[in-house]
């Protein structure tokens, strides 16, 4: 089982919309990031996707932070055309970002990435060891977050896009996003405890979660995004057995056998205690901090789905703004899909789903799938304090 069955769905799961594959774009497709297979999900995709921004010239970052020229051009890096919601000012968020201790570039990024085949990954990875997995049409790439951790950011490219896999330990996500024809880097600041990225063509600012710029030329644009699977080592090789996994050869020295926050396997540190290393932008006492929700930041505002409620019981239903949204367990991965709904019954049993009467698989759902990720909640209530969340 393919947990991106294609190409297409890939590209659409993304929320890259097929016109805007002509040109290497890979400019938005549904406004919220959905995708799916009907025809009129299809439709919206092509009509909502090929950003029609133009190049405002080229420069260097440090021609951008003089207010010199600088490039905007969505060939060089693709944004969506509808922005993500956001629920601070951009003010507010820049005003609440701090270092992180390392700086600029001090957490590097992989930028010349390695694979092993699976046999060889074997000899360094456990089958519980977590790994943030994709599933293209031609390629299948897993990323160790034991390697991440000491990353945060691969730039590399799947089925010929260019892409960057991210991961920020301290509100454990991992993100996948286009980009272009340049590349992402660590900016050593943190919001909401949350990684800031910097983009190496304009140096704007783009914390992870929100992936919107709050800084820099591209203030108030969003990326396109695609969704990566938070599993296991053992649970991908099995629904992948053809995958490569990012390797150790990553030109920098570093002891991918310690975890400077814990340990995943088994969990213990900071990723299962209530300490957060920073303050959060607001506090919801709901869950325990570490809590993991499924989130996902649909045009009608965010929604997060409480990822135990879902492994108990296989379907939760939300409505954000008036629009159903399900999110689907997948037991293969230990991971879940969210879908936009349209009306269409749907039951859950024995790890299969039932739409409107006919099984399918939780990854195969014939919904408008919206972009989601796994968040520690206090990360998630942080950004988003008007969430709504189904348990």
């Amino acid at each position: 089982m393919s947990w991106v069955p294609g190409r297409r769905a890939f590209l659409a799961a993304s929320g890259v919309g097929l016109a805007g594959l002509a040109g290497l774009a890979g400019c938005l497709g549904d406004a919220d990031g959905t995708g799916g297979s009907s025809e009129t999900d299809t439709a919206t995709e092509a009509a909502d996707s090929g950003s029609t921004q133009s190049a405002t010239g080229r420069g260097s970052a440090e021609a951008a932070s003089d207010g010199g020229d600088y490039s905007t051009d969505t060939s060089v890096l693709p944004t969506r055309d509808q922005p993500l919601p956001v629920e601070w000012s951009f003010a507010r968020l820049r005003d609440e970002t701090l270092s992180g201790g390392p700086p600029k570039d001090g957490i590097p990024s992989v930028d010349e990435p390695s694979f092993w085949s699976v046999s060889e990954a074997d000899e360094f990875l456990a089958p519980g060891d977590i790994v943030f997995g994709v599933a293209g049409e031609s390629d299948v790439k897993a990323y160790p977050q034991r390697v991440l951790v000491w990353h945060e950011i691969t730039n590399d490219a799947i089925d010929g896009e260019n892409v960057s896999v991210t991961y920020c330990p301290l509100t454990g996500t991992a993100m996948g996003f286009f980009r272009g024809e340049t590349e992402f880097g660590v900016s050593g600041r943190l919001v909401n405890s949350n990684l800031v990225m910097y983009d190496r063509e304009t140096d704007s600012r783009w914390p992870q979660v929100l992936a919107t710029a709050i800084s820099g030329p591209f203030e108030g644009q969003s990326l396109t995004e695609f969704p990566l699977a938070w599993t296991t080592w053992g649970e991908w090789k099995a629904a992948h057995p053809d995958t490569v996994v990012l390797s150790e050869e990553t030109g920098h020295v570093r002891n991918y056998n310690r975890d400077p926050y814990g340990e995943y396997n088994p969990p213990r540190g900071y990723y299962t205690n209530k300490n957060t290393l920073f303050a959060p932008l607001s506090a919801d006492d709901r869950y325990q901090e570490k809590a993991v929700v499924v989130g996902a930041r649909p045009r009608e505002g965010a929604v997060a789905f409480r990822k135990e409620s879902l492994r108990e019981q296989g379907l939760l239903t939300g409505e954000v703004g008036g629009t159903t949204f399900h999110a689907v367990y997948d037991p293969a991965l230990d991971t879940a899909h969210v879908y936009r709904g349209d009306g269409t019954d749907l039951s859950y049993a024995d790890g299969q789903v039932s739409v409107g009467g006919e099984t399918v698989a939780p990854d195969a759902l014939p919904l408008g799938r919206v972009v989601d990720f796994d968040a520690m909640w206090f990360a998630w209530a942080g950004f988003y304090p008007e969430t709504v969340v189904v348990a």
